[in-house]
């Protein structure tokens, strides 16, 4: 039976046991998207990880969601985001950069620019865009068949941006509500020209986007983000397992690194994604199957399902030694929710694993 401390090789990675650290966001990085200095600290802690996915970093400044999130479109965020892969690689880790466009999920006060997005529909929410507080999400400008184009190349630039940076590769965020996902859903994309309408509309951005990344820096180095089913920012998906099944269909021939899924759907519609997909495919438990958030449990019952990879969240915030807590049985720490965006080390890079 496979175990989560089996080794898996991943395109030319070998990863020395199957737990993943998912990408969680933590607003630590200055409002020019520099990733602070403690940034290396924190995911050098959690080096033992099979895999690290970062925090979303924003592909260019109109991408931007969150205030004080890091970027990979200028020089200086490369450079800073150096010692913190040199770090995960000094400790034995590997790293993908998980690169996330917000969409209309973004606001003028935040990015300096206003939101794009694949349709002009706004999202029902207020987001929080620093000093002035919570703001309700503008109505996004709808890009052009040309602009849309040009956002595929805004991946592909990151991606390399990634590479120089020292990153092993990048996950491209379709999930969660953020950009690729908006064009997926029905409900966030009205458009008719190539990139809406049909299944094959709807799915074209996220595959020529994903497409254009592995051509950049090499398929093997590429992963894709997906939450199939999910409703966060006000997605409304209504043909799950067509849209999904297209979706990978389109993708297979591609060679990528990995397909991450979180279980926000029907098991059995996520088992027949597994089933379609030839690559490795990881699966986000969320805390749906066990007791709790981080339950090693899930992870086990996904691997039997023939998830290949488990990532985990929110355990990893205040579990840098998760790996080692599982194998021994140890239980798991709680995080503190009032620091997981408040900046500074507290709750960030203080946890250093199990007191005995």
């Amino acid at each position: 039976m496979t175990s989560l401390f089996d080794s898996f090789p991943l395109g030319s990675l070998t990863l020395p046991n199957r737990l993943v650290m998912a990408p969680m966001t933590r607003a630590r990085a200055t409002a020019d998207g520099i990733p602070a200095e403690l940034t290396a600290t924190y995911y050098a802690q959690r080096a033992t990880a099979g895999l690290i996915v970062t925090e979303g970093v924003q592909p260019s400044r109109t991408g931007q969601s969150n205030p004080n999130t890091p970027g990979l479109h200028t020089d200086e965020q490369v450079a800073a985001w150096r010692p913190v892969t040199d770090a995960v690689h000094t400790n034995g880790g590997r790293v993908f950069a998980q690169l996330m466009h917000a969409g209309r999920v973004g606001h003028p006060d935040v990015a300096g620019h206003h939101p794009v997005a694949p349709s002009a529909i706004a999202l029902d929410a207020a987001l929080y865009t620093g000093p002035k507080g919570r703001q309700a999400a503008p109505v996004p400008r709808a890009l052009s068949t040309a602009e849309v184009r040009d956002e595929v190349r805004v991946f592909a630039d990151a991606a390399r941006r990634a590479v120089d940076a020292g990153f092993d590769g990048v996950e491209l965020h379709g999930a969660n509500g953020y950009f690729i996902q908006q064009f997926l859903a029905t409900n966030t994309n009205h458009r008719t020209d190539a990139y809406g309408g049909s299944l094959t509309g709807r799915i074209r951005f996220a595959v020529e986007a994903t497409e254009a990344a592995a051509e950049a820096i090499g398929a093997d180095r590429v992963g894709l983000r997906l939450s199939p089913g999910g409703s966060v920012w006000g997605i409304v998906e209504d043909d799950v397992p067509e849209l999904y099944g297209a979706l990978v269909a389109a993708l297979a021939p591609l060679g990528l690194a990995y397909l991450h899924v979180l279980t926000g759907t029907e098991e059995d519609t996520l088992v027949a994604l597994r089933k379609a997909w030839p690559g490795a495919f990881i699966v986000n438990p969320g805390g749906q199957i066990g007791p709790t958030p981080g339950d090693r449990a899930a992870g086990e019952h996904w691997l039997a399902q023939g998830a290949d990879l488990i990532s985990y969240g929110r355990a990893y915030l205040a579990n840098p030694d998760l790996v080692e807590r599982f194998r021994a049985g140890l239980p798991l720490a709680t995080a503190d929710p009032d620091t997981w965006y408040q900046g500074g080390a507290k709750g960030f890079a203080t946890y250093t694993g199990y007191q005995h």
